[in-house]
């Protein structure tokens, strides 16, 4: 066969990668042996842990004066600052909550319209009608939350 060494042939594999002629090491064009090398996961798992906590232990000192010059100049959060977190927060969970509430009721619309196409109408108007709703405090809790940070 062109392209092949000789005396190399090609090897079916399952979808795990298991060799179906057993375990032996791979054979290179040249006919020597290549031993297939893995790296433990669990071994990689230890040295990236072990790295990150020398990397975190070198930190230290320099993190713990940088937090001493920082408190000397300047707090944290003020009142001010606190409240407009907090509507901006606020502004944020109501969002993802209109989202999905929006979501869910447009998902279990198309299901039971899939289970029901003859009353898809009525189902339809009712969702639209539920989905403006949500629609509508979401945009209510919207504005108060950024009301606060204004």
């Amino acid at each position: 066969m062109p392209g092949y060494a000789r005396g190399t042939r090609a090897m079916r594999r399952d979808c795990d990668g298991e060799r179906k002629h057993g375990d032996r090491p791979r054979t290179t064009a040249t006919g020597k042996r290549k031993e297939i090398q893995t790296m433990n996961t669990n071994g990689a798992k230890t040295v990236r842990t072990l790295l990150s906590m020398a990397l975190l232990i070198l930190m230290a000192p320099a993190i713990a004066m940088a937090s001493e010059v920082a408190a000397e100049t300047a707090t944290f959060l003020t009142t001010a600052g606190a409240a407009k977190m907090g509507g901006a927060i606020g502004a944020g969970l109501v969002i993802m909550g209109g989202g999905a509430g929006i979501g869910r009721i447009g998902g279990s619309a198309v299901e039971s319209m899939a289970r029901q196409p003859e009353a898809a109408g009525q189902i339809s108007t009712a969702m639209i009608i539920t989905a403006a709703m949500v629609e509508g405090a979401t945009l209510f809790a919207v504005v108060v939350g950024l009301l606060a940070v204004l």
